[in-house]
């Protein structure tokens, strides 16, 4: 038998009559000789009044019983899915990613899967079950709850696809497959039969929101072969493939675009331009495990530099906070921050091979009267920061530009 894990997110689940079409099409697969590891989210729309919840009770919840309160979702789902596969008897079991045991570090909200105990999805799938494990949470040594930050139900699957030695890790969710870009804002965007890993790792990372970014990550170190597909249609979904299946010469020169709308930029002004001061500032960010993306430095002037980073939006407050104590520890100017900013990216391995995209890119924008205010770059991608209220424009206007509305070969 095939070794498969599938992973359904909150819309695929979203409801008792979802729960029971997931169990028919688990069952159809199930008949068809596959022995099935199932990975679910929390009901679409649980997670968030959870949290609504937390708050009502008070303005900070403490992160470790916020992981107790956020996983329950989870445990709801794997335990309705379970009833519904054994109603239509088949042998089925769920358990919550302590149970499995999914081992985890101690950083609450944002843990990483540090390993997982196979045996139990092991020992169950010889039994003939069908598995079904809580994604987005795990556990860790001191016994405690801990969840992976949202969309971590893609890691879980993958991890767990990577612990068993699954042939196959299929992501199903409510669209059928890795699209050029968003179709909501370009309804011209076609489905990529394909994309290697790298560029998937890329659009993850870049806001592209079909897969969470570690989920990526697990399958590229481990070799697991994914692909995303529609609950709610048959079709073959979006492969992705690793670099030696790939000739980057062959490869189209722009693969997707991606884009996020909740960024912050933050600008600490006039601080003294000597060694260390990019740590003494971006240390205490770390710290506070907020993850900084794009950071421009500009050119000393009379012994004195500003220093601009971009951090999530929802980091925002917390990223001022610590800047505007550290002001009078550097003999800084100010801090002057923006949090209606988007950041947007072209990613495709055919750059390696070609040429001009930037000057493509920036003349599109400066077309469109869109004004850069950073910009990074990697061998795949470039990514620009721009004001929030240009982003649909300048997407579409990209997507034209870069041809991506044709069907490649």
């Amino acid at each position: 038998m095939t070794l498969i894990v599938e992973k359904f997110g909150g819309t695929s689940v979203g409801s008792v009559e979802r729960i029971n079409a997931v169990a028919d099409h688990l069952i159809e697969k199930h008949q068809a000789g596959e022995q099935l590891v199932v990975v679910v989210s929390a009901m679409s729309g649980e997670t968030n009044r959870l949290i609504k919840l937390a708050h009502e009770i008070c303005a900070k919840p403490p992160a470790r019983e916020m992981d107790v309160l956020v996983s329950t979702g989870e445990q709801v789902t794997i335990a309705l899915l379970a009833m519904a596969l054994q109603q239509r008897g088949t042998q089925a079991r769920s358990y919550t990613g302590g149970q499995v045991s999914i081992k985890t570090d101690r950083v609450h909200s944002k843990a990483r899967i540090l390993g997982i105990d196979s045996a139990k999805i092991l020992e169950d799938l010889a039994l003939g079950r069908i598995v079904v494990v809580a994604g987005f949470q795990g556990i860790d040594d001191g016994g405690n709850i801990t969840t992976l930050g949202r969309g971590g139900s893609d890691t879980t699957a993958v991890a767990v696809a990577a612990a068993i030695n699954a042939a196959e890790c299929r992501i199903y969710t409510d669209v059928d497959g890795i699209y050029t870009t968003d179709p909501r804002v370009v309804p011209e965007a076609r489905r990529l039969k394909s994309i290697t890993a790298e560029e998937m790792l890329e659009l993850a990372s870049l806001g592209a929101k079909v897969l969470q970014t570690r989920s990526v990550e697990f399958a590229n170190k481990y070799r697991v072969p994914l692909r995303v597909l529609s609950s709610f249609e048959k079709g073959e979904g979006t492969l992705i493939t690793y670099d030696d299946e790939t000739n980057s010469m062959e490869a189209p020169l722009i693969s997707g675009i991606a884009f996020q709308r909740d960024e912050a930029k933050l600008t600490i002004r006039g601080i003294p331009d000597h060694p260390g001061v990019a740590h003494t500032v971006l240390g205490p960010i770390s710290e506070s495990h907020i993850n900084v993306d794009v950071i421009l430095q500009n050119a000393s002037e009379k012994g004195f530099t500003d220093l601009t980073f971009t951090v999530p939006r929802g980091d925002y407050e917390a990223s001022l906070e610590i800047l505007q104590r550290l002001v009078g520890e550097l003999n800084a100017q100010d801090v002057k921050g923006d949090d209606k900013i988007a950041k947007i990216s072209v990613v495709g391995v055919g750059m390696r091979s070609h040429s001009g995209v930037a000057n493509t890119m920036f003349k599109t924008l400066a077309d469109n009267d869109i004004n850069i205010q950073m910009i990074s770059t990697s061998e795949i991608k470039i990514s620009v920061i721009i004001d929030e209220s240009k982003l649909e424009t300048a997407v579409q206007a990209l997507h034209a530009a870069f041809g991506l509305d044709k069907e490649s070969g």
